[in-house]
């Protein structure tokens, strides 16, 4: 893929006193201490390793540990690097799906979203949303949402994050000022939840590892084969091999690629777009349309989140970015529907896109395809996890982890994931970015398996995506990365390098200037 290429100007660190303590500060903290990790793993034989460090494959361990078993995961990249830290950060039943006819995916979802709201409550605020009808596309009626948002609240078995409501013209005016009022006929307002999906994935690692979980990225399952027990060849710092008496495939989009797994995927692209919250000032979630077709402008912060677009997609599985295309798509969209913005390239912080790891379906429009999970065994004690939703990731973990034990004659042990919250102290934590500090980023080094310049700008702290000065709090991250790792001088310059070429908007362009 073609990239400009930025100009790098060579950081020289000033001595720090706290990197010959860097080694000694790593030797304490278990959580990150990659050679007793990969010991362990190489240890005694696992009762279920997991591949994948997104969101299923997260909350598959975290449940397996919490039940008493011993769990091994490997993630080949960082964890949440796939569609876990790309997505539309969106807790909900789905609306549309409800308007599709999918009532028991609504249902199992709206459940899910009130148990994360539990369970996590610093990662899954109630979100408002507001969804206006017009006279131009009859797709959506006002009278079938006002009675669909009744049935959504009730889905959720009466437990909804907030009551939804109707509003004439005035009134949706008076919420959303800016909104175009031609053809407006009224709207409804209803409630979902709003999450930090990178910080979901690390939260939910963090408490698998403490109910004993063997956590690893940068390592790849390479191959596997099974006798009496699986035996999987993992490439990492060094290769080693592990010994399982079951597998959990819970790669995503890379599911239908690995070996012995059955899974056949359709991928389609979503892409965001980040602005300034003064550019498009929305105190609630506003739907926009587009025929059948739903996009979001988010409040976030200081920052509005524009999308999402839902196209297939069969390119690269590591390299995913958003288009010129895809960017004049949602800004054409958001300005429909709020003409006075009169928003273009220029009010685009940042982008994200990731891939949605759909059920094959060749039928259909890419937002028609069914958003409900697979798990299914091909193999002995192998096990496929497939499809779903962001918001159903306890529940897929929990089903997933019932049959596991169920195909090992273990002792039966009751899933308890609905009630323990994920931490007990959310430091660092939170839908919004953390404040840039030092003291941060050695958190992300020490307590959250950060390796790499990206995995803290992008997944562990959303700053990549949140701030226009990203690259001048790159160079400060990887100082302090630097003396919270030890790199040597050539190391943080080559991590900065490499995080300075990602395309910051759209994949033919980088528009960091160091």
């Amino acid at each position: 893929m073609d990239r400009a290429e930025p100009r790098l100007a060579l950081v020289e660190r000033v001595p720090d006193q706290n990197v010959e303590d860097a080694d000694a500060r790593r030797c304490h903290t278990g959580v990150v201490n990659r050679a007793d990790i990969i010991a362990s793993l190489q240890g005694q034989p696992l009762d279920v390793l997991v591949i994948g460090g997104g969101i299923v494959g997260s909350s598959v361990a975290r449940d397996a540990a919490m039940r008493g078993l011993r769990v091994g995961l490997i993630e080949q990249r960082d964890f949440a690097f796939g569609t876990s830290s790309r997505s539309s950060r969106l807790l909900h039943g789905g609306i549309r799906y409800l308007a599709q006819g999918r009532i028991g995916l609504v249902h199992e979802a709206s459940v899910e979203k009130t148990i994360l709201h539990h369970i996590a409550p610093h990662l899954a605020a109630p979100l408002p949303f507001v969804f206006p009808t017009y006279r131009r596309n009859p797709k959506w009626k006002l009278w079938q949402l006002m009675i669909g948002v009744k049935l959504y609240d009730l889905l959720c078995g009466g437990r909804n994050l907030g009551a939804s409501s109707w509003m004439d013209v005035d009134e949706t005016i008076a919420v959303v000022p800016g909104l175009s009022a031609d053809g407006l006929k009224g709207a409804v307002r209803y409630f979902d939840g709003f999450t930090n999906d990178a910080r979901l994935v690390l939260d939910t690692l963090r408490s698998a590892a403490r109910h004993g979980a063997k956590v690893l990225n940068y390592a790849e399952f390479v191959s596997a084969k099974h006798d009496a027990l699986w035996l999987c060849e993992v490439e990492s710092d060094t290769p080693f091999a592990i010994q399982a008496k079951a597998v959990v495939n819970a790669t995503g989009p890379w599911a239908d690629g690995l070996p012995h797994s059955a899974v056949k995927l359709r991928l389609t692209k979503g892409i965001h777009l980040v602005i300034e919250r003064s550019r498009l000032p929305v105190a609630d979630t506003v739907v926009m349309t587009e025929g059948s077709r739903i996009l979001f402008a988010i409040p976030w912060g200081e920052r509005t989140v524009l999308g999402t677009t839902d196209t297939d997609y069969d390119g690269s599985l590591t390299e995913v970015f958003a288009d010129a295309a895809d960017v004049a798509y949602v800004l054409r969209i958001a300005n429909e529907h709020f003409p006075s913005a009169k928003l273009n390239n220029d009010d685009v912080i940042s982008t994200w896109a990731g891939l949605r790891p759909l059920i094959a379906d060749k039928k259909g429009r890419p937002s028609d395809i069914s958003r409900s999970h697979e798990i299914k065994s091909p193999e002995t004690n192998w096990w496929d996890v497939a499809g779903g939703k962001l918001t159903t990731c306890r529940l897929m973990a929990e089903q997933t982890i019932d049959r596991v034990i169920a195909s090992l004659e273990l002792p039966s042990q009751l899933c308890s994931t609905t009630e323990e919250r994920l931490l007990d102290d959310a430091n660092f934590s939170a839908i919004t970015p953390p404040a840039f500090s030092r003291e941060a980023v050695q958190h992300f080094c020490e307590q959250e398996w950060a390796r790499h310049l990206d995995d803290v700008m992008i997944r562990r702290t959303s700053w990549h995506y949140y701030h226009r000065d990203a690259a001048g709090l790159a160079k400060q991250c990887a100082m302090w990365m630097a003396a919270a790792l030890g790199w040597s001088d050539s190391r943080m310059n080559e991590e900065l390098g490499n995080y300075l070429r990602l395309p910051r908007v759209v994949a033919k362009s980088a528009s960091f200037e160091a």
